[in-house]
């Protein structure tokens, strides 16, 4: 029986059918209901009010591995239970049933989630409910996982916030960052006479207790039914009547206040982060006073202090509000990239901001922007995109421990109250006396007198007294910071239009020699909301390393003109793209609808009337420079993904030519460049949402007119012969091909692999039995190699799609063991799982078969997720909008012989079909290897690529689905 339910009004989006109900289990764990009746998915979230700051006031007594064992239960809790005894089973449950499943660690909260298929929610609720009442954590389950967190070596995070953690907060926050690895949670340990795995069992046992957790489960039964089924799966959580840790005053003291913290990052690039302990806005979250200064600080627009920053040449991108925080301490960022020129201007720039500071401050607090910001959020939290079952029950469960229960789903979304002295009162503590300045830049290398001990991290701290920035806001440039205007891009016609017809995929409404219009209105989501996209197609752009380069800066300093006009309507809800692409660029809108048509114009002149401003050309050539320069940074496994896509798709060029080119670029070459490019063109446009047929086709029209027939056209339409096209190498059957590198960062241990196996181009019936292998090889795959063999923390085995073109490929980085070793085991468990195919019961196929047929079947959450996918269709040239259903057809007829044969002559090792491309990259433990490689012999039937672009021109290609205007009809 539950304790109670309380018919608490839960505060929900205006368009939201979904209902809700609070109940209190008798062990005093607090749940949330949630039941939709069109959900594909299920999901639950745990949250437990335990996080990495519950180690603070213990780190000074306790040797640093024990702070890690938060960290390190959040994995051991997946392995197995004493009611599923065994290992990885609750993963393969939920992999095997079309879900997924994951977890992690905040500063006040760790949270496990999952979702899965509806018809089989009851089981792996129950699964994971014993999470949570009696989890293994066997000794030989702990050491192996100690083994697979090591070869991780910390380094998902260290490139971001290397040695940032313990530099930038007071003494007790030693190791609040790391995960964890051999020396920490092992040796360190046993030479102080601790057992780790008694010590984890010790911290489960003291730590997690009901009345400190919250749950939140998403079925699409009644709420009653759900109801039923929470209080038979979670009344066993054992409830110690812990009480919520505490973490009572400031962090800082005095000492840790007016400083600067010069520090040397891993990355190219300079960075400023301006931090000041603060009242917590948790305390006031219907005030919203770190949202309105946020709003405010953060601003883009004409007058703003980014704008100030970005004229003057100093900043390429600033971001400002509250950062980390508990209900007892907070701190508020403003985060400012810099230019090298900013870098020598640093003063001046914190100047300019406590100058900003000072005008909130004479300023007062505004009602009309207070008002115009609780509207835009209104409007927003109403008419929310609908997003998966499993990211909304985490955001709920972690509300749920913050919030009361009328505000779990609202959160701190909602800011309407106006209280002018609340906000004030965090203005004041914005001050010279508060402050505490962390200034990143390579230009300190060997400039600093310490070093972080856990990341090495070089820096040095000085004090920085109120009377000194004083000084830099007097000798600050004298610029015009003002105020943001009012908002012209808030929408105030949020009424659904009536789709003339129901439509239930993209029709090519309109064709011409310059455009093709495919239209798609919205019938589902009932939103006042719209997607355009709008594709360049341009063969000047994309022809030489020179001309891609020029299309990358093309569309970057467009975006880079458009900020401070088109920020507004960012605000607003409106989004906007302008990104580079193969063949040119592209325009992206998505938001609102009622004041789109007046932004894509703005768009659009921008481009017509596009000139190179010789001072922003410098810093965005500056920032690209930086970009490609911070590519050897990437993760093992990223530059082996990088490789592997240079090998298979034709024309794409490297990062180290695009480089090249770059450096010797100017504004004379853009200046020349962009009225040839857009000399030519073809326009491939995509319009959803809630836009009439008419209002769609007069969008495209207008575009055609300015660029092709109006007084002054600077665009011709393309010739048939020119027409791009997305070719992809054809790798020959039965070949085994090998490309292996040194990794680019000489300090990674981490080397990678990524082993391909290339099948088949767009087929329903090839598509299913390759779709079905990766399903039921995913989770075995996983546990054979990381959790038995333990090759390397990120081991992944997933479907590939180059244009059309599918395979498999599995990924693996690993300081353990190098790629040739890895290659090897990848061979081994493919030997191994052909036989477990064979084994398969047939229950046990038809099972994979529905679970994917049920994944195929789940219906899109919101309008940006269904455009994305069929825009996918327009770009490869497939243009198969019913996929899905036809995939489905064709798995109902899939028998388990079919798939059987599928893996023999595709995936089995040495079959005469298979085609496999294994990109090696070795890290610094594994260079050994890779030298002695090449000296040995190359065995049968494996081609060793050296260099890949003589490769590539030797090579068969697979035809292209694009190919112009001429097969689609109306």
């Amino acid at each position: 029986m539950a304790v109670g339910r309380e018919d608490v009004e839960i505060l929900k989006p205006r368009i939201d059918k979904r209902e809700y109900r609070r109940i209190v289990l008798r062990n005093s764990l607090q749940v949330l209901l949630i039941s939709d009746l069109d959900t594909d998915k299920c999901a639950a979230s745990m949250n437990v009010g335990v996080g990495s700051f519950v180690t603070l006031t213990a780190s000074k007594a306790l040797p640093i591995f024990l702070v890690l064992l938060i960290f390190f239960i959040q994995h051991m809790l997946f392995y197995a239970s004493e009611k599923y005894p065994l290992e990885d089973s609750y993963s393969k449950y939920i992999t095997e049933h079309g879900g997924s499943t994951n977890a992690f660690t905040a500063s006040e909260m760790t949270n496990y989630y999952f979702d899965v298929n509806t018809d089989c929610f009851e089981e792996a609720l129950d699964r994971f409910a014993q999470f949570f009442i009696k989890p293994l954590m066997s000794a030989d389950a702990t050491m192996r996982e100690i083994k697979a967190v090591d070869s991780d070596e910390d380094d998902w995070i260290y490139p971001v916030i290397k040695g940032y953690s313990s530099i930038v907060s007071s003494g007790p926050v030693e190791g609040l960052w790391c995960h964890g690895n051999w020396d920490t949670l092992d040796v360190r340990p046993k030479e102080k006479g601790v057992d780790t795995r008694q010590e984890l069992l010790k911290f489960y046992e003291d730590k997690y207790s009901a009345n400190l957790m919250h749950l939140v489960v998403y079925s699409k039964e009644s709420l009653d039914k759900i109801q039923c089924l929470v209080e038979d799966k979670f009344q066993e959580i054992r409830n110690s009547d812990r009480s919520c840790f505490q973490f009572p005053g400031q962090p800082c003291t005095s000492e840790h206040l007016q400083i600067l913290v010069k520090a040397v990052p891993i990355k190219q690039g300079h960075k400023l982060r301006i931090v000041w302990p603060i009242t917590p806005s948790i305390l006031h979250y219907k005030e919203g006073p770190c949202r309105y200064l946020g709003h405010l600080i953060g601003h883009e627009g004409e007058g703003s202090l980014f704008y100030v920053l970005k004229k003057l040449g100093w900043a390429t991108g600033l971001s400002a509000g509250e950062g980390e925080w508990t209900s007892e301490f907070s701190f508020f960022n403003v985060v400012i990239d810099l230019t090298d020129a900013g870098q020598d201007h640093m003063q001046d720039i914190v100047g300019l901001l406590f100058k900003y500071i000072q005008l909130l401050q004479q300023s007062g607090v505004c009602k009309w922007i207070f008002d115009e910001l609780s509207a835009v959020c209104e409007t927003g939290f109403h008419y929310q995109d609908k997003i998966s079952p499993i990211d909304y029950v985490v955001n709920i469960s972690s509300n749920m421990q913050i919030y009361p229960p009328k505000d779990w789903l609202v959160g701190s979304l909602l800011p309407s109250d106006f209280n002018p002295a609340i906000i004030q009162k965090i203005v004041n503590e914005l001050s010279p006396e508060n402050v505490r300045i962390f200034w990143e830049s390579e230009k300190f290398e060997g400039l600093t007198d310490k070093v972080e001990p856990w990341y090495g991290t070089a820096y040095s701290i000085e004090k920085v007294s109120s009377s000194t920035i004083q000084a830099w806001m007097s000798s600050a440039p004298n610029e015009n910071l003002h105020l943001p205007a009012p908002n012209v891009f808030i929408p105030k016609d949020l009424s659904i239009k009536n789709a003339q017809e129901e439509v239930k995929f993209p029709v090519l409404l309109r064709k011409s020699s310059y455009s093709k219009l495919w239209y798609k209105p919205d019938t589902v989501f009932s939103t006042p909301k719209a997607y355009v996209k709008i594709d360049f197609n341009c063969p000047h752009a994309g022809n030489s390393p020179e001309t891609e380069v020029l299309a990358d800066l093309f569309a970057r300093l467009l975006l880079d003109y458009l900020n401070e006009y088109a920020y507004y309507a960012q605000v607003a809800g409106l989004l906007y793209g302008i990104s580079h692409t193969d063949s040119g660029f592209e325009v992206t809108l998505v938001g609102y609808n009622h004041k789109l048509r007046i932004l894509l114009e703005t768009i659009i002149d921008k481009i017509v009337k596009f000139e190179v401003k010789p001072d922003r050309f410098s810093v965005i050539k500056e920032m690209v420079i930086k970009d490609y320069q911070n590519f050897k940074f990437q993760q093992p496994y990223q530059q082996a993904m990088y490789y592997c896509s240079l090998i298979l798709k034709d024309q794409t060029r490297s990062w180290v030519e695009r480089l090249d080119v770059l450096l010797h670029l100017n504004v004379e070459d853009l200046t020349k460049f962009a009225p040839m490019m857009l000399s030519q063109a073809f326009l491939e446009c995509y319009i959803a949402g809630n836009i009439e047929r008419e209002e769609a086709k007069s969008m495209v029209q207008h575009v055609e007119y300015v660029f092709f027939k109006g007084p002054n056209p600077i665009c011709r339409p393309l010739f048939p012969s020119q027409f791009l096209t997305n070719r992809v190498v054809k790798l020959e059957r039965g070949m085994n091909y090998c490309y292996s590198k040194e990794g680019l960062n000489p300090s990674d241990e981490n080397s990678a692999l990524v082993h391909y196996i290339q099948v088949h181009q767009d087929d329903f019936i090839l598509n299913v039995k390759l779709q079905l292998f990766a399903l039921v090889a995913k989770q075995p795959a996983f546990h054979q190699l990381r959790s038995v063999e333990q090759l390397g923390y990120i081991t992944v085995l997933m479907q590939r799609n180059d244009s059309g073109i599918c395979g498999v490929q599995f990924i693996i980085q690993s300081t353990v063991k190098g790629p040739a070793h890895i290659d090897s085991r990848v061979e081994a468990f493919l030997k191994m799982f052909g036989s477990k195919l064979y084994e398969m019961t047939n229950d046990e196929f038809k099972s994979n078969v529905k679970a994917l047929i049920d994944m195929k079947l789940e219906k899109h959450k919101n309008l940006r997720e269904e455009s994305r996918f069929y825009w996918r269709e327009i770009t490869d040239g497939t243009l198969k909008f019913d996929r899905r259903e036809a995939e489905v057809a064709a798995l109902k007829k899939l028998t388990q012989q079919e798939l059987i044969e599928f893996f023999n002559e595709n995936v089995k090792v040495g079959a005469t079909r298979k085609k496999t491309l294994s990109v090696r990259v070795h890290g610094n433990q594994h260079l050994a290897e890779y030298h002695s490689q090449k000296s040995e012999a190359v065995q049968p039937n494996t081609i060793q690529i050296d260099d890949i672009f003589s490769f590539r021109r030797s090579q068969p290609l697979y035809g292209s689905f694009r190919g112009g205007i001429g097969h689609v009809k109306l």
